[in-house]
């Protein structure tokens, strides 16, 4: 109850502008790598435009759909996380739930994005080649589970610092890779997130 608690306030703030304000200080630094499942993966992203929500605004809807969804290498694990961070941001900045179910595994994502509707201000339209990963570190990867390390930089977002440092967790959820939930120390109990049953969005 404690963690999910914990990672509900997270998400949440991550949404309400917490992603540029969370301390560095005293952040855990001990480097933790876990084997990485050994697979071939290929992957591909579609993109095709679509008339967003916002009056003469015409935006790039991008999914990753992966044959063998297995991943072993932190390249393919970045694309992975580029496109899900780019459709939440995208979905926020439309107004948009469906894009933002598009991408998240977890209700507390759906919940932090709609929250943000409102409260998130962004000083451009999200683009997918502008979500940057400064640090990127591959703590965990199954069939079903990645976890990452990331320092990421989302300079479309109206703030002081527009970087943030996390631990992503990803999910596949039959034909996908979802959004699941963020922590924001390395040592943080992320562990059973890997082994959560994924929900049912409302």
């Amino acid at each position: 109850m404690g963690k999910r608690l914990i990672a509900g306030l997270i998400v949440v703030g991550l949404a309400v502008g917490v992603w540029v304000l969370w301390p560095r200080e005293g952040s855990d630094t001990t480097t933790t790598t876990l084997p990485v499942a050994a697979a071939t993966t290929t992957s591909t992203t579609n993109a095709t435009t679509t008339s967003s929500s916002t009056p003469d605004v015409t935006v790039a809807t991008t999914t990753t759909r992966l044959e063998s969804h297995v991943v072993e290498t932190v390249e393919e694990a970045e694309e992975i996380l580029r496109a899900l961070w780019f459709g939440w941001f995208e979905g926020i900045y439309n107004q948009d739930e469906d894009r933002i179910r598009e991408v998240v595994g977890s209700q507390q994502f759906l919940d932090a994005g709609r929250n943000a509707f409102s409260s998130l201000k962004f000083v451009g339209q999200p683009a997918l080649d502008t979500v940057d990963f400064l640090e990127l570190e591959m703590l965990e990867s199954t069939s079903d589970c990645i976890v990452l390390w990331v320092e990421a930089d989302a300079p479309f977002i109206d703030a002081v610092q527009t970087t943030n440092k996390s631990v992503d967790v990803i999910r596949w959820d039959g034909d996908s890779w979802t959004l699941f939930s963020t922590w924001q120390y390395r040592n943080d109990l992320w562990e059973a997130d890997c082994e959560s049953r994924l929900e049912s969005l409302s």
